[in-house]
């Protein structure tokens, strides 16, 4: 009953984004504050699985958007890393600044995506081991969801992944600039 909940809340999330531009009612969104709301709702499934979370602060901005969005984006990256990492792991989040983009990295120590599936991994309802959903309670939708609200920010994300070493999901955004904020 929770994994169908789940998929519905997620196919509803998924929809609500395909059709609403968040740029259209925007605001300014600071990401250090977004990024501590996303490590706070992972907590418990971390606690649960003796994972340490930590957050790394090297550079931080406003970007302009959907602060909700933003924060389901992170938080959606930080529970797949925390789900497909093994117990006692670390999971690392940061921020950087590189040319008028904000970085916001999501390192585990999981099972890591081979080469050859990493084009896929952002495709609906697309699995990289199907048999491992039941084991994680992933719905195959999240990493869908991310890009979809990353690419509607203008933003894009990269994925660099080892099998066996870990995966490190990196999201730009476009940085308001420091004389527009505000105004």
């Amino acid at each position: 009953a929770r994994r169908l909940s789940d998929l519905v809340k997620e196919i509803i999330d998924l929809s609500r984004l395909q059709s609403h531009d968040p740029l259209a009612d925007a605001f300014e969104v600071e990401v250090d504050e977004a990024v501590q709301v996303a490590v706070a709702q992972s907590q418990a499934s971390a606690e649960a699985r003796q994972i340490e979370v930590s957050y790394t602060n090297n550079g931080t901005g406003v970007v302009v958007g959907d602060r909700d969005q933003i924060i389901m984006a992170i938080h959606n990256l930080i529970e797949n890393a925390i789900n497909y990492s093994p117990e006692r792991t670390k999971v690392s989040v940061s921020t950087d600044l590189n040319d008028g983009l904000i970085e916001i990295k999501v390192t585990d120590q999981g099972i890591g995506i081979p080469e050859s599936e990493q084009e896929r991994i952002f495709e609906r309802f697309y699995r990289v081991d199907a048999a491992r959903s039941r084991e994680t309670g992933g719905t195959g939708l999240g990493l869908s969801i991310v890009k979809h609200v990353i690419s509607n920010h203008g933003g894009d994300i990269q994925v660099w992944s080892v099998p066996g070493t870990g995966s490190t999901f990196t999201v730009s955004l476009p940085l308001v600039p420091p004389q527009e904020e505000s105004q």
